[in-house]
């Protein structure tokens, strides 16, 4: 297996620190508010990951972070009247409610940075014993000239980075590439004590604990979008090697940038989409297929016309598994001829063609065409005469390797009952009643990421299947 490495550039073939055994950290969202497209398409790259990596029998440790402390934060809370984890509580609820609709699962641990202050001290205390760090009025900086690696994830030397740099008004640090590692309290804001009076940590160094406390000082993968290649991961290379005289990351993976019909991206023009305004028109499932029918590294561009194009191809994949389902059931089992052994190596083919795709940087694009070239054999060879092996090898061969790429969960979840249906409809009634909006809401939400629509009506709520 060959994984592009931020660091070097090139591809390299990936051996674990440990044997089999794989430690991944991504840098997850800053929960001020819901999450856009473009992070929906970080987690889903990273799960995917995640996924391929336990199909090929490696046992992975997966960490991936809520940032519940940052000026962004601050803001809204004071905006909205509330307290800054009031806000971090109400959204990192909307962030499992939106991934887990896309099939992304839940990472081996979410650590919070508020979580851990008092591991930030230590490690800040480390760097300023090692000559690193300098405070300032109850600020405390890292002074970048003093690593002399910087630079290297994102190719550029100081000077290069240092010319589009500046010191912000209030800031005390030494050269305008220094960075804060502690930030003391300002009126109206969240504060933790520290020796350096009462603050709060800056955002690099809260990655760079969390990555090293639940994963070790070095990690196999570091991941994350493009734009955290300079300053965020930079910087957390700068801070833990620093501390520990040790490589924090073998292996940095940065997912392409998501544009809007060609357009980055932006609020000022009118194109900024969050994964819950999509989810109003497309299944999340739809969504998921889209970012994945292209290599991870390469930028995407979100349109109407390829969502829809995206719908439409994963229907043709779900249309062959209803029909082997079908066929399944009616079909006998049967003697099976030199022909039915030839198709059936044909789907061993496939699946080498898939894992050789993934196995070349997880090149998602070339392993989903490897799906419908299953499907394409299927249809022209299967049918109602086939011989019952046939069908169940085909459907179980493109569940599992779909199930890798996170597909076909309306096909293998539980469906619900008719009179589980009703049950939770009974509560969303209740909650109603009782003015429990939100957990109305989330009960609605439920329902309809299992395909179960409901219309409220002057008779009563009426429900269907999607």
């Amino acid at each position: 297996m060959i994984i592009y490495n931020t660091l070097t550039r090139k591809k390299e073939e990936f051996v674990p620190l440990k044997d089999k055994k794989v430690n991944i950290y991504t840098c997850g969202p800053t929960v001020y508010d819901f999450f856009h497209v473009g992070n929906a398409r970080v987690f889903v790259t990273f799960d995917m990951v995640r996924n391929y990596l336990k199909f090929r029998g490696y046992d992975v440790t997966f960490v991936q972070n809520f940032t519940d402390i940052d000026d962004k934060m601050i803001k809204r809370a004071n905006e909205e009247g509330i307290t800054v984890r009031e806000l971090g509580e109400r959204f990192i609820g909307e962030y499992f409610m939106d991934a887990d609709a896309l099939g992304v699962t839940r990472a081996d641990v979410h650590p919070r940075a508020t979580e851990h202050i008092n591991e930030i001290v230590d490690l800040i205390k480390i760097l300023e014993e090692k000559g690193y760090a300098y405070g300032v009025n109850g600020d405390v900086y890292y002074e970048t000239r003093k690593f002399k690696d910087y630079g290297r994830l994102s190719h550029q030397n100081i000077d290069e980075l240092e010319a589009g740099a500046r010191i912000e008004p209030g800031e005390k640090k030494k050269d305008p590439m220094d960075f804060a590692l502690w930030k003391a309290q300002k009126p109206g804001e969240p504060a933790w004590d520290s020796p350096w009076g009462k603050g709060r940590p800056g955002w690099h160094i809260e990655c760079s604990i969390m990555a090293m406390k639940y994963l070790g000082e070095t990690i196999d993968i570091h991941g994350g979008g493009p734009d955290l290649i300079f300053p965020h991961h930079e910087n957390e290379i700068a801070q833990s090697e620093a501390a520990t005289g040790k490589p924090f990351a073998q292996f940095f993976m940065h997912v392409g940038y998501l544009n809007i019909n060609n357009q980055k991206m932006s609020k000022s023009l009118g194109n900024f989409f969050t994964v819950r305004d999509i989810l109003e028109t497309y299944e999340p499932e739809v969504l998921r297929f889209f970012m994945l029918s292209s290599h991870y590294r390469s930028p995407i561009n979100f349109s109407q016309d390829l969502m829809r194009q995206a719908k439409s191809s994963l229907e043709r994949l779900y249309n062959a598994l209803y029909s082997m389902e079908h066929l399944e059931k009616v079909n006998l089992d049967k003697d099976l001829t030199e022909g039915d052994r030839e198709y059936l190596n044909s789907l061993q083919v496939n699946k080498h063609e898939f894992i050789k795709a993934m196995d070349d940087d997880f090149n998602t694009a070339d392993a989903i065409a490897s799906l419908f070239d299953v499907v394409r054999q299927y249809n022209m060879i299967i049918d109602e005469k086939s011989p019952r092996k046939l069908i169940i090898d085909t459907k179980e061969m493109l569940l599992s390797l779909g199930s890798v790429l996170g597909f076909f969960r309306k096909f293998t979840e539980k469906t619900l009952l008719d009179e589980e249906i009703e049950q939770k409809i009974t509560e969303r009634q209740q909650a109603r009643k009782d003015k429990n909006y939100a957990l109305a809401d989330k009960i609605r939400d439920e329902l309809k990421a299992q395909g179960i629509i409901l219309e409220d009506t002057p008779a009563g709520v009426r429900w269907k299947r999607q």
